[in-house]
């Protein structure tokens, strides 16, 4: 179907030309230069929609500073616009934690900076919707997905209400998009309205009143309460953050500027192997070929890496992916994943190495509740945090077998474990938590890094881990041990590389001073200390901004001020 556009989903009117088309039914625009590959998002909404028998096109990085002629070029799509910044949020995206403008880009070719504007959702959207004031426009991804309440601003260094408001937006899809975009362009396909929309799972919009008649809902305290109230702002999230870890969480209203944003409880948790779908699609692996010779340094790195599942039950503060995920993993089966790998095999350029078979937390693959119906009453922020649960299944030994039969694939040299690993699932900081634990951490080790294992341990004093939701650092000191120990029996001369955070709330100068000043950190290459972005939706955010920690409600120290926040982070190369 797609031999004259060499497999990709059109982007231009010649392209759509060429396939014979005299409409398209959904027209997708996104920060991102086009990548045909299940590790964006955009991609993955644009296949999982042509499966589904539409006609789908992608306009890539559309200039917005010109007559907008990319805003026009393909006329009005028959059903909606879809709307996404990329994959990353664009102020994050733009900006260092020093608020200083980035140079380059890595989702774009040879990384050139300013191709995408500032909140790019709100400013594609506002644009469509002054083009076309009747096509619906349907905002997603990570920018729209934690700014989908009233939220902190780092930037503006002020609260922001939803991002509907500002955008003009008709629906908000938060999270992981394919089964409400598939439920919208159904009730859209049969001649609905936008208002017919407001009853899917997963999306939020604006309405005259609260919700009524619902068995379970919450209303919030209104944006402008919690402008005046930093309090009250700290306490919403509490509630939100609750409810997003419930299997069956609440609606949620909160009053704003006279209408009432309005936020849909998710679909529930599936069972492994139900996303399957969504990385089995034809996808070309590649960069649309009008990139062809240039260079996308986001999607060299993952070229040839493979996911394993979705979510993430760490309940970092500092992080977003269960907000945007989930709390609770959902795990492609094996035969996806080892269908994926085979192909890929086959692909031009490879040359036998797996960048990343992993996830958001790479040793998370499989595991849930024993019981699944205590988790359906369980509102835990974390499944292993600050211990592990006891109806937790934390066996390591499907990932192990997964790893073994990737290593049968012909064509597969090594496979490499690049995301990030929770130790904690496996070790605590008198040993480790049982047998699978233990030969993952061997097999980890020895097999599946190059050389350097790269951990994330945030900090080593306890007050401030507590602050972020990090095991102590008594757990990494007893992995330090083992993995020299491995290292030896191996006969490997391999490097631990663990990175650090500064400038977290609850961390003061004393503390980095400390951190600094470790001894257990003796010997061991360290690379690299990030200063706190706030972001959008996270524990963290909300503490930098309230100075309340939102689990304790208790006043937490923050550390505002730029220079002081240089300071901490020049400590540890200072000691370095």
């Amino acid at each position: 179907m797609y031999s004259d556009n060499k497999g990709f989903l059109p982007t231009t009117k010649k392209e759509v030309e060429k396939l014979g088309w005299d409409y398209i039914d959904v027209i997708l625009f996104t920060g991102d230069a086009y990548i045909d590959h299940p590790s964006f998002g955009t991609a993955v909404i644009g296949r999982y929609l042509e499966h589904l028998g539409y006609r789908v096109a992608i306009v890539p990085q559309p200039n917005w500073r010109d007559d907008l002629r990319d805003f026009r070029k393909l006329g009005a799509p028959r059903l909606f616009f879809g709307v996404n910044s990329g994959v990353m949020d664009s102020m994050i995206n733009h900006y260092t934690a020093a608020k200083r403008l980035r140079s380059d880009d890595a989702y774009t070719p040879e990384g050139r900076a300013g191709h995408r504007p500032d909140y790019a959702v709100t400013v594609y959207t506002r644009i469509l919707k002054e083009i076309y004031p009747e096509v619906p426009v349907i905002i997603g991804g990570v920018e729209s997905s934690l700014r989908r309440l009233a939220h902190y601003d780092y930037w503006e260094d002020k609260l922001k209400p939803s991002v509907l408001f500002d955008s003009g937006a008709d629906i908000l899809v938060y999270g992981m998009g394919e089964k409400p975009i598939k439920e919208i362009a159904g009730i859209l396909d049969k001649g609905g309205s936008v208002h017919d929309l407001h009853k899917l799972r997963q999306i939020a919009y604006l309405s005259d009143k609260p919700y009524e008649g619902q068995a379970k809902s919450i209303v919030l305290d209104s944006f402008e309460c919690v402008q005046k109230d930093k309090a009250a702002f700290a306490h919403n999230f509490k509630l939100v953050e609750k409810e997003s870890n419930s299997w069956y969480p609440a609606y949620i209203s909160e009053p704003c500027m006279g209408k009432y944003v309005r936020v849909n409880p998710p679909y529930e948790p599936e069972e492994d192997g139900a996303i399957d779908l969504y990385y089995d699609l034809p996808y070309v692996r590649e960069p649309h070929y009008k990139y062809s010779g240039k260079h996308i340094s986001a999607y060299e790195m993952i070229k040839f890496s493979v996911n394993t599942h979705r979510g993430c039950f760490g309940s970092c503060s500092f992080c977003t992916i269960s907000a945007h995920q989930g709390k609770f993993v959902q795990s492609r089966s094996r035969e996806s994943i080892l269908k994926e790998l085979e192909n890929m095999s086959k692909m031009d350029g490879f040359k036998g190495m797996v960048s990343d078979l992993g996830g958001p937390t790479a040793n998370m693959y499989k595991m849930k509740g024993k019981n699944l119906d205590i988790c359906k009453k369980c509102k835990r922020e974390s499944c292993n945090y600050p211990v592990i649960c006891k109806n937790l299944d934390h066996s390591h030994f499907p990932l192990l077998d997964l790893y073994e039969k990737a290593k049968g694939i012909k064509g597969i040299k090594k496979t490499f474990v690049s995301s990030g690993i929770r130790y904690d699932l496996f070790l605590d900081s008198k040993g480790y938590l049982d047998a699978s634990g233990k030969s993952y951490f061997k097999e980890l080790v020895l097999n599946h890094t190059s050389g350097r294992l790269k951990v994330a341990p945030e900090h080593t004093e306890d007050q401030v881990l507590k602050a972020m939701g990090k095991p102590s650092f008594s757990s990494f000191v007893f992995l330090k041990d083992e993995f020299e120990k491995i290292c030896i029996s191996g006969q490997k001369r391999f490097q631990l590389i663990p990175y650090f955070i500064s400038s977290h709330p609850g961390c003061t100068m004393k503390h980095m001073q400390a951190l600094a000043s470790n001894r257990s950190l003796r010997g061991i290459r360290l690379e690299q200390v990030q200063d706190f972005t706030p972001t959008p939706m996270t524990r963290s955010s909300v503490a930098f901004y309230a100075g309340i920690d939102p689990i304790t409600m208790k006043g937490i120290f923050v550390e505002k001020n730029m220079e002081k926040k240089k300071k901490q982070k020049s400590i540890f190369f200072d000691k370095f």
